[in-house]
């Protein structure tokens, strides 16, 4: 099943406990995102409100005592859109109360999909699927997950990674 639109934005009002996510593009091309992107690229100051929504989705999710993280894989040298996050998106998402870690697989290989998916409540797996150039084809639940396979690859994502602010320094 596909999800989008108010169905997708449900998951993250309706879960339990935890969402996270494994974050394995270089690149996402996200039309909400081209003008932001294009502001960073010019050199110009970050807006006040950048990423305002997805900050409010998290603090509500924090205020009721749950959880909400990711694991970012990269590679150096960093994509221009990885330099935007690192720069613009993560610091304030971790300000918001989200757990945001770094797996820098530059001179590592780890067993872990080139696939993006959020896992909530460590029961309920939706796919992000993107071409190439990082454009979202859709988002998809999967039905009947091997959960144990996809929270091997959180724990293992999260074992081997870092703090943002670690990677940062």
């Amino acid at each position: 099943m596909f999800l989008d639109g108010e169905d997708w934005a449900a998951y993250f009002r309706e879960f339990k406990r935890s969402a996270w996510r494994l974050e394995v593009q270089p690149t996402y091309t996200m039309p909400a995102e081209a003008e932001s992107l294009a502001r960073f690229l010019r050199g110009e100051p970050k807006p006040v409100d950048h990423n305002a929504r997805w900050h409010g989705t998290v603090r509500a999710a924090v205020g009721a005592d749950k959880t909400i993280g990711r694991v970012r894989v990269v590679r150096q040298p960093l994509t221009e859109y990885q330099q935007y996050q690192f720069a613009w998106g993560i610091p304030g998402n971790i300000s918001a109360g989200e757990d945001i870690r770094v797996l820098d697989l530059t001179n590592q290989d780890v067993d872990l999909p080139d696939q993006d998916f959020w896992l909530f409540d460590e029961t309920t797996v939706v796919h992000l699927n993107y071409r190439p150039d990082g454009t979202q084809i859709n988002r998809e639940l999967i039905e009947a997950p091997d959960i144990g396979k996809y929270l091997a690859w959180r724990d293992r994502s999260v074992e081997i990674s870092v703090p943002f602010r670690d990677y940062r320094a």
